[in-house]
């Protein structure tokens, strides 16, 4: 048997392909939609791609299965539970609990495992010329290392109101099929630490049933489902504005992205004639606050570009991206794992133009100018985080809301912006620039600074 995780650390999001080395066909389950990765595995393993397997309607990136299927001519094994309302429009093979798929000498068993969203299934893998005894498990966003998925997600991203108490009973009984599963089952799950499609999931890339009956909260409350449910939709992260256009977009038929795209270069003239345009700066947020063009919104290129251009760009704007000569590749596909497809340039020289700088201030400036009448100091973070620990007289609004309800009762204020360590503070600063804020201090430093240099916090 041939295994192979393939791992995107930009969504922690996690697909597989999985060969058999004497009949040469693979399988790929959960592919991302920048598919040259999987062509490049077959070619190198001289295997064929012959099925494609998701665990369910994904709505934290957009599911590179159909282009893998029309450049392979694979077929397409996708799940048929879950009811009419969880069924995918487009042409396919429908999974049922107990169908196997069969690839050379391998099988994957389909196990119905609802909870996280009504048609999850997760594939119970065989080797079969070494046992008929199961090997791995492919679980989606079912049962992760250390946690489980979360079953408030289709309420709170795509307003599907009722369906996390729905959803925490189904995920309860999951629980008890997955339980009886032997302890010596490799787990692989379809996210690892930094996703938000749980609120405890572990940085390793896998486990075994056996491990997670030990050190997985979600089985240490044996038959209190009261208990598992409380303690289940608590505290789970705010849940991204673009999880609604992914859940949609994997479901329907959509046009197709077989290659990964080469977009223009552009002078800043020749970008500023273009309509409806919004231009987003990935370069370094210290650049940026020397000199960036006006109205442009600093979203760095690092692993949380997709994730907050998800939440503050929408799928209608036209998108122009500053970005370091070099980089546009790797940009392209990180917004393309969401279905950001409307990129039409970058800009990689800004010598000459007229630009702005940021207004920078460090904590003293912070202490001395919060508890103004005419000033705000605005954190950014989290709930969870600002609960946890924040600076006296700070108020909340999460980053994320911004874009959804600008703080217009503010707006004639003096705004200090703060988050954790500068990150969202300058994406939060430069959002709220372009909507028409001019009073926006950002510090930089945010809150890991306020506590290096000892200054007072609260609960």
């Amino acid at each position: 048997m041939f295994f192979q995780q393939v791992y995107d650390k930009t969504l922690a999001q996690a697909s597989f392909f999985i060969g058999c080395q004497a009949k040469n066909e693979a399988i790929v389950i959960d592919a991302k939609r920048d598919i040259d990765t999987y062509l490049e595995i077959a070619k190198q393993n001289n295997m064929k791609i012959t099925h494609i397997a998701e665990t369910h309607i994904h709505a934290d990136f957009l599911a590179g299965s159909r282009e893998l299927a029309q450049v392979t001519g694979a077929q397409m094994y996708l799940s048929d539970e879950g009811g009419d309302n969880w069924q995918y429009e487009f042409p396919h093979i429908g999974l049922k609990e107990g169908d196997v798929i069969t690839v050379g000498n391998l099988s994957l068993e389909v196990m119905h495992t609802p909870g996280h969203t009504p048609e999850s299934i997760s594939f119970l893998l065989r080797d079969h010329p070494a046992s008929n005894e199961p090997v791995m498990i492919f679980t989606g966003d079912f049962v992760f290392v250390g946690d489980i998925g979360r079953p408030d997600l289709l309420e709170e991203a795509a307003g599907l109101i009722g369906t996390k108490d729905i959803g925490a009973e189904q995920m309860f009984q999951s629980l008890k099929k997955f339980a009886a599963l032997p302890d010596y089952v490799q787990v692989w799950p379809g996210h690892g630490a930094g996703s938000a499609c749980g609120k405890a999931l572990g940085a390793v890339p896998s486990s075994t049933v056996g491990y997670e009956k030990i050190r997985n909260w979600a089985f240490q409350f044996g038959d209190d489902y009261e208990g598992f449910k409380n303690y289940l939709l608590s505290d789970q992260p705010e849940a991204p504005t673009y999880f609604a256009m992914m859940k949609k977009l994997n479901k329907v038929d959509r046009p197709l992205l077989v290659d990964v795209p080469e977009h223009p270069n552009l002078t800043v003239e020749k970008a500023e004639k273009l309509e409806n345009i919004t231009i987003i700066d990935t370069r370094n947020k210290s650049e940026f606050a020397e000199g960036h063009l006006k109205d442009s919104i600093n979203i760095q290129n690092n692993n949380s570009l997709a994730n907050w251009a998800g939440w503050m760009i929408g799928y209608d704007e036209n998108l122009v991206l500053v970005a370091d000569e070099g980089n546009q590749n790797e940009i392209t596909r990180k917004l393309m794992r969401i279905g950001m497809d409307n990129i039409k340039g970058y800009i990689t020289n800004l010598d000459g133009s007229n630009l702005v700088s940021s207004t920078i201030i460090n904590a003293d400036t912070v202490e001395s100018m919060k508890n103004d009448p005419d000033t705000v100091l605005l954190d950014v973070r989290s709930k969870s985080e600002y609960t946890a620990e924040h600076i006296p007289n700070a108020e909340h609004r999460f980053i994320g809301s911004l874009k959804k309800a600008l703080p217009t009762d503010i707006q004639d204020k003096k705004i200090i912006i703060q988050c954790q360590s500068g990150d969202r503070a300058t994406i939060a600063a430069s959002f709220l620039e372009k909507n028409g804020f001019q009073n926006i201090f950002n510090y930089a430093g945010s809150f890991l600074d306020w506590k290096k240099q000892g200054k007072e916090t609260t609960k």
